[in-house]
Formats: C-alpha cells, structure tokens, sequence
C-alpha cells in the first residue's frame, strides 16, 4: 500500500472493516490492504477517508470505444456485435507486461477525461446500438461499485454486461459482481504459482476459485485468456496443466485465447510470441479435451474458426474480428448434425466487423 497522501475524495463503499490496531482493511481483493488515513491501496484507487474505504473514480472513466465484442476477446458471445468498452485508472495486480499500462497503472485521475453515470452510460449503449457495454482496460474489481452500477443501468434497457478481469476478487464481493454480470473474459496468466507472484504480484489461487465459482454457480458465459510470453509460461507441461485442469474442473466447452505477447511496461526484455507457439498450445490444448481453443493478436484461419465438436463442421471463419463465415443457428445447434455449440447466440450474427470507434460520453449537468 502507499504513503499517506494528501486528502482523497471519494464515494463511499462496503466492502471494508476496521481492524484492531485502527487500520482500515479494504475486503475487496485478497490483497486485503490495511490502511491508515489518508492511505490508498495498491490499485491505488480504493482510499481510506475518516473511518472507510472510498472509490475515487466512481463515474470517472476515459477510453471509450464501440468495439467488436471478439476483441474483448469474446467468440461465443454475441457474435459479430458492437460493444461499447470504457475503463478506470488503477489495477489490484503488479503484471510487468501489462498491455494497458498507462490506464491500468496511472496515478494521474487527470487521465479520466469524462464523467459519466451509470445512466449516460446506458443510454449511450442504446443510442450507439451497442448490444453490451464491456468494463475493460484495467480491471473492474477496482471500481466494482461504478461497474455494478453501470450494470444494472443497463439491465433495465436490455444491454448486457461484460467484465474483462484478472478474477483476483474475494467471495463476497465476487458473488455480488458476478450476479450482474452476462459474460466474462478471465485472464488466467499462468498455471504456476511462481510466475503470479513473481511477475504480476499476486497468487494463482483467489483466479483458479473465481473461475470455478462463474461456471459452476452463476449462468455468466465465460471465457478464458492466456497471453503466453516466451520463456515464461509458454512451456509444454503448464500447458498441458492448465488445459487439463481447465477440462476437468471446467469442462470441454469453455473457449480458451491464447493470445500473442509483445514487449509492454515493465517486460521489455522477452520477445514477441512467435505464431508458431501460439499453434503448440491450441493443439495440446485440444487434445487435453479442449473444445473451442483460439489463438489472437495473430492472423491465423484456423486458430480464429469455431468448429462444430460432433461432426467436425466449420461453423465461424474469423479473419481478426471480422466474420467471414457464419452458420450456426439462433439456439447454436450446428445445421448438419443439430449438435449445440456452447455459447449464448441471440439472432443471426452482427456485422460489426474491425471497427474501433472513439466515442465521448459525457453526463448531463446536475
């Protein structure tokens, strides 16, 4: 945790208690960061003011954007649709390589650029033509509050939520956040307890439970991503532990992204992630009993195609995000055998396609 500052100013929240020696635990993550006034937490965004544990980014946020609901990564949810994707500042994990470091790791609430309620952010999902709204680039667990918020705005005008999360959440708070939540994207960034406290700070275990909480006791549609790094966590046995665990403890119909690293933040002695490391693990990942494995931030025809599992059918062609070929019926049975392809397919697929689009969103004035 860090120094006391000076004052912070934030909404309160309640997911905190009061320890014996006056400290002020925040109860969140397994972090558990005790602190004294005017201290915040390593996500840095979470602070204690007086006797709490306040958000000081709630309706704060910048990075706003229409995206293919695939880059979130996202294949069997809502194929080929619009997402409108925002974020915070602050992080509750160390990763040196992180992707989205200058969101994820400010300390500089000027580079929240809008303000934007829970409402402006519902009814510019509606107006964009958005079919969900992502919480993304650092991750949600930090302004749990906002984005449950966010959600149940969205809910009440029939746009569904996403959360792209490292899963490193405590159960009480994982319950409540998940039970707003239509889909998510998990980051399980290795299958080794060294590398998680070695390279992003924290432990294996908190992801591995919230991973078996979403899929066994909530109807959340998961994903999983691995961003496999060379030298790290990209060698055969994790692999083959972390896919198999997956089969076993998950089951065959969780799609799992292998997606391609490149030298980000901290980490900028590895090189990128070659193709053909990305194809290694696919394929042990599907004979490990894997249904639906990808590979990303790559171009590659097959890592990107859905294949039905009974009879062996192309199902979906992806080139990147766009669709170029799509036949999988409404309930997602395939058309030649009837077998199901797990997902949540609502409709015929949208046509979205590559399409990045900056949007602003700004709330009303009070």
């Amino acid at each position: 945790m860090r120094k006391p500052t000076q004052s912070v100013s934030g909404t309160p929240t309640k997911y905190w208690h009061v320890i014996d020696d006056g400290r002020v635990q925040c109860d969140v993550c397994p972090r558990a960061c005790k602190l004294r006034e005017g201290q915040r937490g390593l996500c840095f965004v979470r602070a204690r003011e007086g006797d709490e544990i306040v958000s000081t980014t709630y309706g704060r946020s910048s990075g706003f954007c229409v995206d293919p609901i695939e880059k979130k990564p996202l294949n069997h949810f809502l194929p080929g649709t619009p997402v409108l994707s925002f974020g915070t500042a602050g992080c509750n994990l160390a990763c040196k390589f992180c992707q989205n470091w200058d969101m994820s790791k400010s300390r500089q609430m000027d580079t929240l650029a809008d303000v934007a309620s829970p409402d402006a952010l519902a009814r510019a999902s509606v107006r964009l033509g958005c079919r969900s709204i992502a919480f993304t680039y650092n991750d949600p667990i930090v302004f749990l509050e906002y984005a449950i918020d966010v959600a149940s705005a969205c809910r009440a005008r029939g746009v569904r939520s996403v959360a792209v999360t490292a899963g490193y959440v405590s159960d009480r708070p994982r319950r409540e956040f998940f039970s707003w939540m239509d889909a998510a994207n998990v980051d399980l960034k290795a299958f080794d307890e060294r590398f998680y406290w070695k390279v992003t700070g924290g432990h294996l275990g908190p992801v591995l439970e919230t991973l078996e909480y979403i899929h066994h006791e909530t109807d959340v549609w998961l994903e999983i991503t691995t961003l496999l790094i060379p030298g790290e966590n990209d060698g055969n046995a994790e692999i083959d532990a972390m896919t198999a665990w997956i089969a076993d403890r998950l089951g065959p119909g969780v799609p799992l992204h292998f997606t391609a690293f490149h030298p980000d933040w901290k980490m900028l002695d590895r090189p990128c992630t070659p193709a053909a490391t990305l194809n290694r693990a696919r394929a042990r990942a599907m004979a490990n009993g894997l249904r639906y494995v990808y590979t990303g931030n790559v171009h590659d025809a097959r890592g990107g195609t859905t294949f039905c599992h009974g009879c062996g059918r192309v199902l979906i062609v992806r080139d990147w995000y766009v669709l170029e070929h799509y036949s999988v019926g409404d309930d997602g049975r395939c058309p030649d055998c009837g077998t199901v392809c797990a997902g949540v397919f609502d409709g015929p697929a949208g046509d979205w396609g590559p399409r990045r689009r900056p949007v602003r969103i700004s709330s009303p004035p009070a």
